[in-house]
């Protein structure tokens, strides 16, 4: 059975509801937000080989949500708002402990294999269920992708794509944090970085709880 997707009529309505969702996973995954924030002070500190399996458990933990969203967790938080509120401040509670884990960390004193445990890929996927942002992106895209009652295929369509498309671009913030590790040479410039990245943590929490 061929995927239903909403506002699809015939093969060119889907090629454009493709193209929008494609469109909004770019957007709402290359911007600021925790993942990204989490990712680019791991690739400083542990270098992009070690950062892997944190990306890809965003990436796969995203897949995980968007199809229980799908198949009909959206509707339970329609029902009961309490619940959207209370994952929300749970989330938000988590985020600044893991803020306090990145201002928190070593200076690069240490070789890579000595040097910390970076977030691995069954923390980052489970991070996915009380991080906001992932969320909002998952509500947000099966409300405006999927109709009213998907089917299956469809709903696990749209989870497979927007992972694919996920992983490279939060892959893109942790790049950037080994290319600017270069510079960040002395324990005192990690120590600054460190807690400037916590900082922006705790601030990318501020537009979701406070919206």
């Amino acid at each position: 059975m061929t995927p239903t997707l909403v506002g699809t009529t015939g093969s060119l309505g889907l090629l454009q509801t493709v193209l929008a969702l494609i469109l909004y996973t770019v957007v709402t995954s290359i911007t600021p937000g925790p993942n990204n924030m989490m990712v680019l002070a791991s690739g400083v500190n542990y270098g992009l080989r070690r950062t892997l399996p944190h990306i890809l458990g965003i990436s796969f933990g995203f897949a995980g949500m968007i199809v229980v969203v799908g198949i009909g967790l959206g509707a339970v938080f329609e029902l009961y708002p309490l619940l959207n509120t209370l994952l929300r401040w749970v989330g938000a509670a988590y985020l600044l402990y893991l803020a306090y884990k990145i201002a928190g960390s070593d200076a690069p004193n240490k070789p890579d294999s000595a040097r910390g445990v970076p977030l691995g890929f069954l923390g980052a996927a489970a991070f996915q269920w009380v991080n906001p942002k992932a969320w909002v992106m998952a509500l947000g895209a099966v409300a405006a992708y999927l109709p009213t009652h998907p089917s299956l295929a469809s709903v696990v369509a749209i989870a497979l794509l927007m992972a694919v498309i996920n992983a490279p671009c939060v892959g893109i913030w942790a790049a950037f944090g080994v290319g600017i590790r270069q510079f960040l040479t002395k324990p005192a410039q990690l120590r600054v970085f460190n807690l400037t990245m916590a900082a922006l943590l705790v601030v990318s929490l501020y537009p979701i709880m406070f919206r």
